[in-house]
């Protein structure tokens, strides 16, 4: 169940690597358009508005149309076979849903406590859809529907039907099939979702009572959660959904970005619902203040390797906010840092919010500057000015506690490490060095390689390697990836290689749940992910 749960939260991310670009174009429109900023040059029917606001109307496409995006979207890491063809038959299904609760609606609408007659938006409970007015259900109604209609395609995709209906087969059979089931679907939405809304509203109001002490567990229960691969189940209603405001904290916050840029009222006051999401500001602070740490506490003779790794996963926790390979590099060999780690990562969100700091800080800093800086500086710089302050004086504060307690308790992270080969770390420098100049991608011919369960060898590809590590293809029975995490079920556990060897053949290391095994790679795990299912 645990490694099912794994695998929803890592294909919840997917459409999430969006957001960044999106939010960058949303933010330079808003600028280049706001008249108090440019100058006369901004003003409405100008050909310079037109242009920013052609750019910002693209950006918006992403926040406008997320439901769609996420059905699409989570086929294509929970589905078993042609993710593809699933993902399409989900985009069908998930309309063909739709149009039935619409039509149940505007029939029985009043049966179900619901008045269709009112407009969509607002406080009436629905919403348009891919032009279909229907009930709000957010970005969980996505998921449910799509979740639905992966379970259909694993289960009917390859059916093998008599020929004379042979034209019915694969997607034709799986949509014939989930056309039946939406039917029922729809009825029950129709039945429990206003109940749902009802209860979600509950929910909104106590959350907005907590204040700095909900942003304090908030914080610390994203942060703990990482190595289970659950947190992204927390937050993402919180962003991407109802929980807390409608529509969601990030497209909300987009949405109302021209007003917060223009007034000069405290953020905090103007936003209220935008401090659930400071979680990216230990990624940015509080890693530089480990990787120092790190550097410091390292063997003389090894602090130049150290530093080779260190810069490269400090610079992608601080610009991406992707902290994984920075932050699996002391989860195993020292778990109490990752707690304090998650200790102090919330305690700094909830001072920055006790200092009027809310916005869109979960990401890393182009995100944040997407969302904050670029578009709100003018009349709310001295909250940023607050902020950095803040984020280095914990800096100094993760520096000093970390450096104390790998001294004191001689824990052995990076570069202290008592046998290179036990916890060695390569930069992409060093693995090309190691292969004698050819890069992992460079080197995807198998027809070469070695046995694939072979021990280390320098003729073998990376993502060769990774498999020899699991045990060998006949080990493997699924292949799936996050952000930065090859995702991979296995057959017998006992043939996966220790958290050490993935380390030394380049990986940040791995992370073993039964069945279930994680290999840390970074933001360039969607090309080994591929590179290593043609190996298969």
């Amino acid at each position: 169940m645990l490694e099912k749960i794994q695998k929803f939260g890592g294909a919840l991310f997917t459409p999430v690597l969006l957001f960044p670009f999106a939010g960058i174009a949303i933010a330079l429109g808003i600028l280049f358009t706001t008249e108090m900023v440019m100058g006369s040059i901004a003003k409405p029917g100008t050909l310079w508005y037109q242009i920013w606001n052609l750019v910002m109307e693209g950006g918006w496409t992403v926040f406008r149309q997320m439901p769609l995006l996420f059905v699409v979207a989570l086929p294509i890491g929970m589905a078993k076979k042609q993710n593809a063809r699933c993902a399409m038959e989900a985009l069908i299904l998930f309309l063909t849903f739709h149009y039935f609760l619409s039509a149940i609606l505007s029939q029985w609408g009043s049966y179900f406590g619901v008045n269709f007659s009112l407009d969509a938006g607002g406080t009436s409970g629905l919403a348009m859809v891919a032009n279909i007015k229907t009930l709000d259900m957010g970005i969980m109604g996505a998921l449910l529907i799509s979740g639905i209609v992966i379970f259909i395609h694993n289960k009917f995709y390859d059916t093998n039907l008599p020929d004379w209906i042979g034209v019915f087969r694969g997607s034709t059979f799986v949509y014939a099939i989930g056309f039946i089931v939406m039917i029922p679907m729809a009825f029950l939405m129709a039945l429990i979702w206003p109940k749902v809304q009802s209860g979600m509203s509950i929910f909104q109001i106590f959350a907005a009572q907590t204040g700095a002490l909900g942003v304090w567990i908030f914080i610390f229960l994203e942060r703990i959660l990482i190595p289970f691969g659950l947190h992204h189940l927390l937050y993402f209603s919180f962003y991407y959904d109802n929980a807390i405001v409608h529509g969601g904290i990030y497209a909300t916050w987009a949405e109302n970005l021209p007003m917060l840029a223009a007034s000069t009222e405290p953020l905090k006051v103007l936003a209220p619902y935008a401090r659930f999401t400071l979680t990216g500001l230990s990624k940015m602070f509080g890693c530089l203040g480990i990787a120092m740490a790190f550097y410091s506490t390292a063997k003389p003779g090894k602090k130049k390797i150290t530093l080779g790794l260190l810069i490269p996963i400090t610079l992608t926790a601080i610009l991406c906010g992707i902290t994984e390979p920075i932050e699996f590099t002391f989860l195993f060999i020292a778990p109490m840092l990752f707690v304090i780690h998650a200790l102090l990562a919330a305690t700094l969100a909830t001072i920055e919010y006790l200092f009027g700091l809310v916005g869109i800080f979960s990401g890393g800093a182009i995100e944040m500057a997407a969302f904050n800086w670029i578009p709100l500086m003018r009349n709310h710089w001295h909250l940023y000015i607050v902020q950095f302050i803040i984020g280095f004086i914990f800096t100094g504060i993760y520096f000093v506690i970390f450096r104390t307690i790998i001294l004191k308790f001689n824990l052995k992270t990076p570069g202290r490490e008592d046998t290179p080969e036990e916890v060695k770390f390569y930069s992409k420098k060093d693995y090309k060095e190691k292969q004698g100049g050819t890069s992992a991608n460079e080197t995807n011919d198998t027809s070469s390689a070695p046995s694939l369960t072979g021990e280390n060898d320098n003729s073998m590809s990376f993502e060769a390697k990774i498999l020899a590590g699991l045990g060998g293809k006949d080990n493997i029975v699924e292949v799936t990836n996050c952000a930065t995490r090859l995702r991979v079920g296995i057959k017998d556990p006992s043939l996966v290689k220790d958290d050490a060897y993935f380390k030394s053949i380049g990986a940040f290391g791995c992370m073993k749940a039964h069945d279930s095994v994680q290999v840390i790679i970074g933001l360039k795990v969607a090309k080994v992910r591929d590179d290593f299912e043609k190996l298969l």
